[in-house]
């Protein structure tokens, strides 16, 4: 359907041009152009910059991997920014677990653009004393629930950002968390408008960071999951969990859905994974309190503010292990931490971790079908060396295409449009076609126009946790006992 909306958008309107015709046209058209030019140079722009990697590979820091699962079109996708903002000391990496028919989509479109926006707010947040004015004034532009949303969000993560206490963090902290939240904000916003994806019941995880020297900032949404691999006193090698998983059944999540008129309960064949559901309504039933898109809830408890916390990592700090579901699903932090420590060679640390999962899928869940795996394992220290770095490139060339890539960001979201054109396609059982080219800058163009899919349907067996339930399979009359914390 999408592809149907952009051809739409691009044919010439019907009728001679007169004179007042024209101009109008001249106007109006003048804006499509813009956003057209911009979104498609943005695109091929993002693929040219140095120290970008978004597929399976390594460079001299890093180890991506990911494999689809069972259940079709691999929703999941990842991506490594060296020398992020041009700063040669500063990297930022981000898993996306998508869900619901177009999440795929809309994984891919986050992990596009949302690096974007947080590199452009946190620029401003550095050069600017108005930063404060422009989040008030962007904030009482909004409707007074998704204001209230956002503030009581924000008031509660302030109290796990760091337990240390706020004042004893450094300024990068401050100034990259108002970085994030408008990052955040501003994508779920783009997500809201955009033309081509129907995000009504599909949307993303998020589990993102910024590392800057020895600071780690951190930005989750969902329940995807960072683990930090780190040596105790005893040099022996621990697992530290990052972020917490946002999921229904945490007290804080679940009173805030439950303000909103937001339902929360399992189904009777998943008692141990909580959902939420629409007020008067067994739908969508989704298995996590935050997410991007999915704006069929966000009236009702859901919510797309970031979980911020901040690290100061130190010389007993390893590796990093970001990685969506479908890894913790079999593997505990311990193992996902041993795994990588042990693999062979560090540029193959993401696969071996994602095909150790693969194998216990199988071995603990033999009758369910697996779900997507990425992982990306992050080495803290620089004594490795391992081929075929993306960082190796000149950085004024990176330097002038991220500059592109942010003034066409700007004007996009100048030029952006006005409303949500719904593409209709939230109540079939078809999904988008998987594509089954490795080639990732035919990836995205592919998955936009192709109309004919493969089913989407609900888990069988163990839940996909981050699944939306299109059909809930429980008996209606039977809500009292399928309704369990």
């Amino acid at each position: 359907m999408g592809s149907c909306l952009s051809a739409e958008s691009r044919s010439p309107i019907p009728g001679s041009p007169n004179t007042p015709a024209k101009h109008r046209r001249s106007k109006n058209s003048s804006k499509r152009r813009n956003v057209s030019r911009n979104s498609s140079f943005g695109d091929s722009s993002l693929h040219r910059i140095p120290g970008r990697l978004f597929g399976n590979g390594a460079t001299d820091v890093a180890s991506l991997f990911t494999q689809q699962g069972k259940k079709g079109t691999n929703q999941d996708a990842m991506i490594v920014w060296e020398n992020f903002g041009s700063r040669t000391d500063t990297i930022f990496c981000g898993v996306f677990d998508g869900h619901g028919p177009y999440g795929h989509m809309v994984a891919k479109k986050v992990r596009d653009s949302l690096p974007l926006r947080l590199s452009a707010h946190w620029e401003v947040n550095l050069t600017t004393d108005d930063v404060h004015r422009e989040i008030s004034l962007n904030a009482s532009s909004v409707n007074s629930d998704e204001t209230t949303s956002f503030l009581s969000a924000n008031e509660e993560f302030k109290a796990s950002t760091d337990l240390d206490g706020t004042e004893k963090q450094p300024e990068i902290f401050h100034t990259l968390k108002e970085s994030f939240l408008k990052a955040f904000r501003v994508m779920d916003w783009e997500l809201r408008m955009h033309q081509t994806i129907d995000c009504i019941c599909s949307g993303t995880t998020a589990v993102t960071f910024v590392k800057q020297g020895q600071d780690l900032v951190i930005g989750n949404v969902g329940d995807s999951r960072a683990v930090l691999g780190m040596r105790d006193k005893d040099d022996s090698l621990v697992a530290i969990q990052l972020t917490v998983d946002l999921k229904p059944n945490l007290p804080a999540e679940a009173e805030r859905i439950r303000k909103c008129k937001g339902r929360i309960f399992a189904l009777q064949d998943e008692p141990d994974v909580a959902r939420v559901w629409l007020p008067d309504s067994n739908s969508p039933g989704l298995a996590m309190a935050r997410a991007f898109g999915d704006f069929c809830l966000k009236d009702f408890g859901l919510i797309s503010v970031p979980e911020i916390s901040y690290r100061r990592l130190t010389e007993k700090d390893e590796f990093i292990v970001l990685a969506s579901d479908g890894i913790w699903d079999v593997l505990s932090n311990k193992e996902v931490v041993d795994i990588v420590a042990s693999a062979r060679k560090r540029t193959t640390a993401a696969r071996t971790l994602v095909e150790t999962a693969i194998k216990a899928w199988k071995h603990k869940y033999p009758t369910s079908k697996m779900d997507d795996c990425a992982v990306i394992c992050l080495f803290l220290d620089s004594n490795s060396s391992n081929p075929s770095s993306a960082s190796n490139n000149k950085l004024d060339e990176q330097q002038s295409l991220v500059d592109q890539v942010s003034t066409a960001v700007v004007v996009e979201n100048l030029c952006g449009p006005n409303g949500l054109n719904r593409s209709g396609t939230i109540k079939t059982s078809k999904n988008i076609l998987q594509d089954g080219s490795e080639e990732e800058e035919d990836e995205w163009k592919e998955e936009e126009q192709s109309e004919m899919g493969i089913e989407w349907s609900a888990l069988e067996g163990v839940s996909r946790v981050n699944t939306l339930v299109n059909l809930p399979r429980f008996d209606p009359g039977k809500e009292g006992k399928a309704s369990r914390k």
